[in-house]
């Protein structure tokens, strides 16, 4: 009787174990059976590229009415006004000591490693030159003139604030306000479930578009940039093992790395076959509840951070900087232009946006504050370019551990 027992629990294990990680191991088979297509057969990809296609239209307009119901719906929900002050406040610092610590990271891995015979790339580069003025830039990149642009995610950052400002005026209103926050509370869990429902087409879309990056990617990245390539995504996994584990352990101990990195791998195999930060939001959300992380936070710090929070473009930034200095022959680690480079990178995570190849307002910037000639410029963008896959996991999941960093900090 008891070896018959002991059977049946260990078949409701399996049962278990398969139910909680199928999700996981169907998505490992879509991005395998991709990646191998991408390599033997390349000439198909461009067959198969609209599944992923497909299943990436789904998702993006569905996280855009999720991230609004998601902030709204938390700041609405917070119990006391000193909470929202201070999940801001721990988010922000959180924010900013990630983003530096990446970047401080990076420059001590070049000045380790330096990296020699990189030259400019004869590749011409049409890049259209945005003649309006500053002033206009600031109005667009936080407000929208139009009332629909706003569910776009081409305007993200509008997005966060007007969800912002919905939320704290259904707190505002009390007890006239009750009714609406029902439905932004109703909204929330709806899209949650649509998500949901999306997601289970990840393993097809997101292989083929798996398929898409190896077959265009791949080759390159044995060429003419494997020696910054290669210190990026070699200092990239360590800073991803390494930082990431210490911050989850930081958060909740022994346990919390166990949790984080149980919990990781769908976030990272998402932000890794798409690159898109802004399609890992539904894959983060979800690891968050699962961590614990109270959705007063995760619904807050996630959204926000995958606009504003980038480890990975931060480390992408130095390593672009250093390489555009090693074109000209000048040299990176003078006090002056290391305080520069922490000042840009802070700006460049916050200027790309969460969508592939979201980075080219920030190398323009670089260009420009350094003043650096027009040759560097093809590098420095084909760069950004191969280095996204890596980049996009860093920003990504680093939105993951982020909220349960915040959490530490804040209850709710």
């Amino acid at each position: 009787m008891l070896k018959i027992n002991l059977s049946l629990i260990k078949k409701h294990h399996m049962k278990e174990v398969l139910k909680n990680y199928s999700g996981i191991l169907l998505l490992l088979l879509g991005i395998t059976v991709g990646s191998f297509i991408g390599i033997v057969a390349p000439q198909i990809v461009e067959y198969i590229k609209p599944l992923g296609d497909i299943f990436l239209n789904l998702l993006f307009v569905s996280v855009v009415p999720l991230v609004f119901f998601a902030v709204s719906n938390s700041i609405a929900s917070l119990e006391q006004q000193s909470k929202f002050g201070k999940i801001m406040l721990v988010m922000a610092s959180t924010f900013l000591f990630f983003i530096l610590t990446a970047a401080i990271f990076t420059i001590f891995a070049v000045y380790l490693f330096p990296v020699s015979g990189v030259s400019g790339s004869s590749e011409i580069v049409e890049e259209t030159a945005n003649t309006d003025s500053w002033g206009n830039r600031i109005v667009s990149f936080f407000t929208v003139g139009e009332f629909t642009q706003l569910f776009s995610r081409q305007n993200m950052l509008a997005l966060l604030i007007f969800a912002f400002m919905t939320g704290f005026s259904a707190r505002k209103a009390g007890e006239n306000g009750k009714t609406f926050r029902a439905f932004i509370a109703s909204g929330y869990e709806v899209m949650k479930e649509l998500l949901l429902l999306i997601m289970k087409i990840a393993p097809i879309g997101l292989g083929a578009y798996f398929a898409y990056q190896v077959a265009t990617l791949g080759p390159q990245l044995f060429g003419f940039y494997a020696k910054p390539l290669g210190l990026y995504y070699i200092a990239g996994i360590i800073y991803f093992i390494v930082f990431f584990s210490l911050y989850a352990f930081i958060a909740k101990g022994q346990n919390g790395v166990k949790s984080f990195w149980t919990n990781a791998i769908y976030p990272t195999l998402t932000a890794l076959s798409t690159c898109s930060s802004f399609a890992t939001m539904p894959a983060n959300l979800l690891a968050a509840t699962k961590i614990g992380v109270p959705s007063q936070i995760a619904n807050i710090v996630i959204p926000i951070g995958t606009t504003l929070h980038k480890n990975g473009s931060s480390m992408s930034s130095i390593i672009k900087i250093y390489v555009a200095f090693l074109i000209i022959g000048r040299d990176f680690f003078e006090p002056t232009n290391l305080l520069l480079a922490l000042g840009i990178t802070v700006f460049v995570s916050i200027v790309a946006g969460g969508i592939p190849n979201g980075g080219y307002i920030g190398e323009m910037l670089m260009i420009s504050v350094y003043k650096l000639p027009q040759e560097a410029i093809p590098a420095v963008m084909i760069i950004g370019t191969l280095v996204d896959p890596l980049a996009t996991v860093l920003n990504a999941v680093g939105q993951l551990v982020a909220s349960m960093f915040v959490n530490r900090f804040v209850k709710v």
